[in-house]
């Protein structure tokens, strides 16, 4: 670089003493270096006696403006080379300007030729079609033969012709400048389809109306997917309510077996009886969450609460639970389990996926069959099978059978065995949501079943189980006095019967004002408070309920509504617990510990 001008320092911003002397490569684009297109530039211009393009070249800030370039080769009177001329233009809002231009000529371009997605289209002041794309052509099916010049009313269906509809629609794109409709319009075959149609004037520059511009777009794909979302929402809300109108009768029917087993000396068939029923209603309380859990699977809104745990004991828990099921039809239940098998996942969740397994070997094992549930580890897995000596699975269902509602024609016929088809197809999907995998294998029908569950595990020891809770709740705490407030009768009465057997003074109360009243007598320790009551409900309530105790008082949501949501808003009104009809042995004694320990009742 021999000279530099005040032009030169303003578009690239090098004072003369930092740039004189330097190779002009410098205001190269590094992929223009790599090409060596700098020196080709000074050999064309030396070949030629002058060069000149455009491209993109370098300020000293490292950003980039668009050049235009004129190179000069300077000879002298022998024609020698003596150097070069070099003059740049910055020309970067010019190209902006190009590129806009050119960037908007060729959507407009796509628009018209390219878009299938739409119909574009024009009319004339009057509604008749002027022109016709291949989207158009691709949505009503109509050719442009068949289209132009004719009134674009031929697209409304005969009952929108007979109220007018087309006059309607150009008439107020007119006034408003634009107009968005939907509905249903016709394609050449005679069928409908739903559309979006916005339709826009179009004005010269002197602003006399020249005719429309009409898009149409096909929705009934998104039509569809709506009406199903909604219908997948309306099921969800309904199993929703389903399972709270089944909770609200099993909790008096629970409370009374728990009762029942609190009675010395019972009858022995009062005793088998007692056991029958808790059986099934358990059964029916596991079918209730299925129904919940396939809704929330449905919608993608199942979440995993992980912690450490040992797998053995999940197993072992899931097998207690089902033993009484076995006891009864007579099977033998047998259990192989390793050392220690450390794992993170949900202990809930996994506990359902084995009862799922567990229940379905024990309920299509005969009288007097066996089941066999083992497992062992395989490097950073654990393999466990659950396998009978039952009815089989025919070796075509064996993919089937996990699909959601799916049954085999044998058992869908057995209105006994037949269940809901929701169990398998859950726990293959909570076992592929810790990372494993859920398979079945059988010979076929009367060979019994294997179902191998595989999880990954951790290594190392397993973690320590966790304090026991006490076998009786009012063992674990100094009496209470307890409210229950609940519209259904049995359930209030049931339960305030059962605390009362454990040794608590418990009363009920059947409505929020009732309960109001209560509370203000003799303020409790303990508010087990259900949500869905006429008048005022749980929610409306249990601020008043606070303010109208003495004391510290524990106040617990007692609802037929289980879901994680539900737990979430109970949590953000205050509740300082949550209970699922029908209560668990469980669950009761952790609320009842929290009371005491909130009112300093805890025995030493």
């Amino acid at each position: 670089m021999a000279s530099w001008n005040p032009g030169a320092e303003r578009i690239k911003g090098y004072r003369a003493e930092e740039i004189i002397g330097q190779s002009f490569e410098r205001f190269y684009p590094p992929d223009r270096l790599l090409a060596g297109w700098p020196r080709e530039e000074l050999r064309r211009a030396a070949a030629h006696g002058r060069f000149e393009e455009e491209g993109w070249r370098l300020r000293k800030d490292g950003t980039r403006f668009w050049a235009s370039v004129v190179i000069t080769a300077l000879r002298d009177a022998q024609g020698e080379l003596q150097g070069y001329g070099k003059v740049t233009r910055d020309l970067t809002e010019r190209r902006w300007h190009e590129e806009q231009l050119r960037r908007s000529e060729e959507q407009l371009r796509l628009l018209f030729e390219a878009v299938k997605d739409y119909a574009l289209f024009m009319l004339d002041p009057q509604g008749g079609v002027l022109s016709w794309n291949a989207g158009a052509a691709a949505i009503t099916g109509f050719t442009a033969d068949a289209v132009l010049g004719r009134h674009f009313s031929m697209f409304f269906t005969p009952a929108d012709v007979a109220a007018g509809r087309p006059a309607e629609e150009l008439a107020r794109a007119l006034a408003d400048g634009r107009v968005e409709v939907e509905g249903l319009r016709l394609r050449a075959d005679g069928s409908t389809f739903w559309a979006n149609v916005v339709i826009t004037p179009v004005r010269d520059d002197d602003g006399v109306h020249r005719g429309f511009a009409k898009v149409t777009r096909d929705l009934s794909s998104q039509r569809r997917l709506l009406e199903l979302e909604q219908t997948s929402r309306r099921m969800n809300e309904f199993i929703a309510m389903l399972a709270h109108e089944l909770r609200n009768p099993l909790a008096p029917i629970r409370n009374a077996t728990s009762l029942l087993r609190l009675q010395p000396d019972l009858p022995p068939l009062v005793t088998r009886l007692t056991e029958m029923v808790d059986r099934q209603t358990r059964q029916l309380s596991r079918l209730v969450d299925d129904l919940l859990d396939v809704g929330r699977v449905a919608t993608g809104k199942i979440s995993l609460q992980r912690e450490d745990l040992d797998w053995r004991d999940v197993v072992r828990a899931t097998a207690e639970a089902i033993r009484p099921l076995a006891d009864a039809k007579r099977l033998q239940l047998h259990l192989e389990l390793p050392e220690a098998v450390p794992m993170r996942g949900d202990g809930t969740r996994l506990a359902q996926v084995m009862h799922n397994l567990l229940s379905n070997a024990v309920r299509y094992t005969p009288e007097g069959g066996q089941v066999w549930v083992s497992a062992h580890r395989d490097g950073g897995r654990v393999l466990t099978r659950v396998r009978d000596n039952g009815r089989g699975i025919a070796p075509a269902a064996l993919d089937r059978i996990f699909e959601l509602f799916a049954q085999e024609p044998e058992v869908a016929r057995d209105p006994a065995d037949s269940g809901l088809g929701l169990g398998l197809s859950l726990a293959r999907t909570l076992a592929e949501l810790h990372g494993g995998r859920l398979t079945a294998a059988s010979a076929g029908h009367g060979q019994g079943a294997t179902f191998e569950l595989v999880l990954p595990c951790l290594p190392g020891p397993a973690p320590a189980p966790a304090p026991a809770a006490a076998a009786l709740p009012g063992a674990m705490a100094r009496p209470l006095a307890v409210l229950v407030v609940d519209d259904n009768r049995d359930s209030a009465d049931s339960m305030a019967l059962l605390l009362r057997q454990m040794g608590h003074a418990a009363e009920a109360a059947y409505s929020a004002r009732e309960a109001m009243a209560l509370a203000r007598r003799a303020s409790p320790h303990l508010v087990l408070l259900d949500l869905n009551m006429p008048g005022e409900d749980g929610y409306q309530a249990i601020g008043a309920l606070r303010a109208a105790c003495e004391q510290a008082t524990c106040i617990v949501a007692m609802t037929g509504y289980g879901q994680h949501a539900d737990r979430e808003r109970t949590a953000r009104a205050g509740f300082d617990d949550h209970l699922t009809k029908p209560v668990a042995g469980a669950p009761l004694a952790r609320v009842l510990a929290r009371a005491a320990a909130l009112s300093g009742r805890t025995d030493p």
